[in-house]
């Protein structure tokens, strides 16, 4: 039998991957390809989402890249093109936060500042509070009314509702109350544990992720309750699926420190494939990333899901801190 020569067999086998619709896979990585770099690489499809890789580079068959130690092919016609580094931070509107126009992106971590506050009488607090809910969480209120409902809010712009249901009790925000370890006064959320506090913030931080975000999907999620299990069987503090938790190691779900970890570490792969997009990672995290591309990168139109994106929303979706003039100088 004539032998078909190496470089032929090669031509072949790629001709034939390219000529697929979809994603061609090679098991072995291919000779003469790019060493592995340690920076963020990014494939731009043309549907409009994001494949986080380790490597990729142009060849006339197509896209080559490399995950999790294959070399894989995609068509032209699917990439439009190859990113690398960090993503830059979309423009936003000055406006957006105050009318909810447009969609809501995540923002960098931001240190509020520390104005101090004094409670007046008949349950309202026309300066910073904090909102203590049953369970030991916390969340904190630029102003706050009472009243035999529930409590009224404001948070930036937003003027958001709580059952009394949920509510323990309010307090005028005391710095002595609410310094932390170090010293340093912590504002804006709290889950009623200084541990979780400090793994949220620690996750958020290693992995570029708004901490009040993830205390947000966590409070939606389990409500802080480190054991509870969903009736489709997601597991722990951010709810993770078993085959979500595989996919980033969390071997204990119900252990606080895996879960939040491989919570965190999932939020931070769908913003990067729906670009920083609040609204479209928390559908995703809700219902899938499929269903949202199947609903051509829209929230889908379930109302679990919908609910879900709109409360969580509506309570990040805040305007960022003024910036302070600076003082006139003294001549």
């Amino acid at each position: 039998m004539m032998s078909i020569p190496i470089s032929l067999r090669a031509f072949l086998v790629g001709l034939a991957i390219a000529a697929s619709p979809g994603l061609g896979v090679a098991q072995t990585n291919s000779a003469g390809t790019p060493s592995p770099t340690s920076e963020l690489v990014r494939l731009k499809l043309r549907d409009g989402t994001y494949l986080v890789v380790d490597d990729a580079w142009e060849t006339g068959q197509g896209i080559w890249y490399r995950q999790g130690g294959l070399s894989h092919l995609a068509t032209k016609e699917r990439v439009q093109s190859i990113e690398r580094g960090e993503p830059a931070p979309p423009k936003e509107p000055t406006n957006k936060f105050a009318n909810n126009d447009g969609p809501l992106y995540m923002r960098p971590v931001e240190k509020p500042s520390t104005p101090e506050s004094t409670p007046t009488q008949n349950g309202v607090f026309d300066k910073p509070a904090w909102i203590y809910l049953k369970g030991g969480a916390r969340v904190e209120a630029d102003s706050a009314t009472e009243s035999a409902a529930g409590v009224w809010y404001m948070r930036g712009s937003m003027s958001i509702f709580i059952d009394r249901s949920r509510i323990d009790r309010i307090e005028a925000e005391d710095a002595e109350k609410i310094a932390d370890s170090d010293g340093k006064k912590e504002r804006g959320w709290s889950t009623g544990s200084s541990r979780l506090d400090s793994l949220i913030r620690q996750n958020g931080i290693r992995h570029s992720v708004d901490p009040y975000l993830i205390f947000l999907v966590m409070e939606q999620e389990s409500h802080f309750n480190p054991r509870v299990v969903s009736p489709k069987g997601a597991q722990g503090l951010m709810q993770l699926m078993p085959g979500t938790g595989a996919r980033y190691g969390v071997r204990r779900p119900f252990d606080p420190a895996q879960n939040i970890s491989g919570g965190t570490r999932y939020l931070r792969e769908l913003l990067n494939r729906f670009n920083n997009r609040v609204d479209l990672v928390l559908a995703s995290y809700n219902a899938g990333e499929g269903a949202v591309i199947k609903f051509g990168h829209k929230v889908p139109p379930y109302k679990e899901t919908r609910n879900y994106v709109k409360q969580i929303s509506y309570r990040y979706r805040r305007l960022p801190p003024k910036a302070k003039k600076p003082s006139a100088s003294r001549k």
